[in-house]
C-alpha cells in the first residue's frame, strides 16, 4: 500500500476519504482546505499534544482544534502508527521578515501569552520535568566527558554549568513549547495566527523559550541570514515584547547569556552523538558567538543601549 493510499484509508476514520492529500512533511498531510493529519509511532508523545491543544483551545488559544473520529474518538492507530486529525489555522511558517522590530516584539508577545496559558495547563494535568540543568549534569556532561574536549575543555564546560546552578533556583519553571521557531508560529497576512507542534512540551525554566528562539535565528537551517545587528534587534524587542505581557526578573536577565550557552552545548552534543557533525559545529559556533557577546546581550536587557552605533 503505497503512502496515499493508506493516508486515505486513516482519513476514512473522519469520512475524509474522498479529500485530496496534500504532503506537508513526512508525518504531516493537509486533507482538502480544512484539516490537517498528523502521524505519531510514540503513543505518549500523542497523548502529550492532544492534552495540551485541548486545554489551549478550551481557554481561545489560537491552535488546531482536535477533530473526533466518526467514533468520537480523538485518534486512530494502523499497524504501530497513531494519527489524529485538527483544523487547519490559517496563515503559513514566517519564510520572509520585511519589519524586524515588529516581527520580534510580536514573537515576545505570543511567547509570553503561550507561557500564560501554560501555567493554567499545569493546574489540570502534570506533565514532564525535563530542567535544562539536570540535563546539562545527565547526559550532556556525560557525553561531553566522552568527547575529550572536541567541542570544549571540561574546566570550560564546568564554569557554564556552574554559573546556570547559581541561578537555578531563581528561574521559574513552567510547562514551555521548547520548540520556538518560525515553522511552529503561524502568520497570516503579516499577523500571528496561531501555534502548532506540542510535541516537546515540557516543564523547564521559561527563559528557554525565548534563548531557544533567538539561537536558532542565529542557526544555519534557518536561512534568513541575519547580520548581528539585525540579531541584536531581534533580541532586544524580542524581550520587550514578552515584558510588555510578562516581566521578567532580574536574575532571568542576568541568565540570559549563560542559558543560551548551555542551550547550545545540548545541540552540539546531540547533533554530534547523531552524527550530523555539521549541526554540531553549528551549535558550537553559536555558543562562542555568545560567550564573545555577554555583555553586549546584558547592555541591551539592562540598559536597553544599542551596541551599535
Amino acid at each position: 500500500m503505497n503512502v496515499n493510499d493508506r493516508i486515505t484509508k486513516i482519513l476514512s476514520h473522519w469520512d475524509l476519504q474522498d479529500s485530496e492529500i496534500h504532503p506537508v512533511s513526512d508525518t504531516v498531510w493537509q486533507a482538502g482546505d480544512r484539516y490537517v493529519l498528523k502521524q505519531y509511532q510514540d503513543p505518549v508523545m500523542l497523548e502529550r499534544n492532544l492534552k495540551i491543544l485541548k486545554i489551549l483551545d478550551e481557554r481561545g488559544i489560537p491552535v488546531g482544534q482536535v477533530i473526533p473520529t466518526q467514533d468520537q474518538t480523538l485518534y486512530v492507530s494502523d499497524e504501530g502508527f497513531y494519527y489524529f486529525l485538527s483544523r487547519k489555522l490559517a496563515g503559513n511558517n514566517l519564510v520572509q521578515i520585511s519589519n524586524i522590530r515588529e516581527t520580534a516584539q510580536t514573537m515576545g508577545e505570543v511567547i509570553a501569552e503561550l507561557h500564560l496559558a501554560f501555567q493554567s495547563c499545569e493546574a489540570e494535568e502534570e506533565f514532564w520535568d525535563n530542567h535544562l540543568l539536570d540535563e546539562m549534569n545527565g547526559w550532556v556532561r556525560e557525553y561531553i566527558e566522552k568527547s575529550d574536549g572536541k567541542y570544549i575543555d571540561r574546566e570550560e564546560y564546568e564554569n557554564v554549568v556552574s554559573r546556570l546552578a547559581e541561578f537555578n533556583d531563581r528561574l521559574p519553571v513552567q510547562l514551555i513549547h521548547r520548540d520556538v521557531h518560525f515553522g511552529n508560529f503561524l502568520f497570516s497576512e503579516g499577523k500571528f495566527s496561531g501555534y502548532i507542534d506540542f510535541d516537546l512540551s515540557q516543564r523547564n525554566i521559561r527563559l528557554f523559550d525565548l534563548c531557544y528562539f533567538l539561537l536558532g535565528l542565529q542557526s544555519e537551517e534557518e536561512e534568513l541570514a541575519l547580520t548581528e545587528k539585525e540579531w541584536f534587534e531581534f533580541l532586544e524587542y524580542t524581550f520587550k515584547g514578552y515584558e510588555k505581557i510578562s516581566p521578567l526578573s532580574k536574575p532571568e536577565k542576568q541568565a540570559v547569556p549563560c542559558v543560551m550557552e548551555c542551550i547550545e552545548l545540548l545541540f552540539a552534543a546531540w547533533f554530534d552523538h547523531a552524527g550530523d557533525l555539521v549541526c554540531a559545529r553549528n551549535a558550537f559556533q553559536i555558543y562562542e558567538f555568545v560567550k564573545e557577546r555577554e555583555d553586549a546581550i546584558w547592555q541591551i536587557l539592562f540598559y536597553h543601549s544599542s551596541v551599535f552605533p
